[in-house]
């Protein structure tokens, strides 16, 4: 059986495109909503492919209706087949039901995974770089050393609360115990 599945991402768009497509691609069940494609959670998603049994297959009109990224869509793709249920895409083409289709997404899956390992060489090469340059990534420390030296200061003085010695150095209690080991009472030692 076809099952087809159509989105628009506000209520301003047009859907009877989409439906009128899927209905001519031959679905005899169309699940439609309006949600935007980085939404995970996708109500009318989760019916169809829970509406769906081994042999089956989820048509859509474009690839970016089910998926928002190529590493969504290839999981999408993979948790269908895991349950026995085909992908067509009409306007791409693409029908995993068929060796060629199966295979175009197979190029797409390895695609994805070049491009992350790009991006991930170059960010270690500009991490490297930019320590070889003597700067350091992360966000910057809250407490500097004279800040600790002071707060230090006003700890042993004692007339100060920790939530007050917190507030002036300017960071959370928790913040001034991290950098001061057991509070006050390690400062009398």
């Amino acid at each position: 059986m076809l099952v087809g599945y159509g989105r628009v991402s506000t209520r301003d768009q047009n859907l009877e495109t989409q439906h009128a497509a899927l209905v001519k691609a031959g679905c005899e069940k169309v699940f439609i909503e309006t949600a935007p494609g980085a939404q995970r959670d996708r109500k009318e998603l989760q019916a169809a492919i829970s509406y769906m049994r081994n042999g089956d297959v989820l048509v859509v009109w474009k690839l970016d209706r089910l998926a928002r990224s190529l590493k969504q869509l290839l999981e999408t793709v993979e948790h269908l087949n895991d349950n026995g249920i085909g992908f067509r895409s009409i306007t791409e083409s693409i029908d995993t039901t068929t060796p060629a289709g199966t295979f175009v997404l197979q190029v797409f899956g390895a695609l994805a995974e070049f491009e992350r390992e790009l991006i991930r060489e170059r960010t270690i090469a500009g991490l490297d770089h930019a320590r070889a340059q003597g700067r350091f990534g992360g966000r910057p420390r809250s407490l500097t050393d004279n800040k600790i030296l002071s707060a230090k200061a006003l700890l042993e003085d004692g007339r100060l609360t920790v939530a007050e010695v917190a507030a002036e150095v300017g960071v959370s209690e928790s913040t001034l115990y991290r950098h001061i080991k057991g509070g006050r009472s390690s400062l009398h030692s």
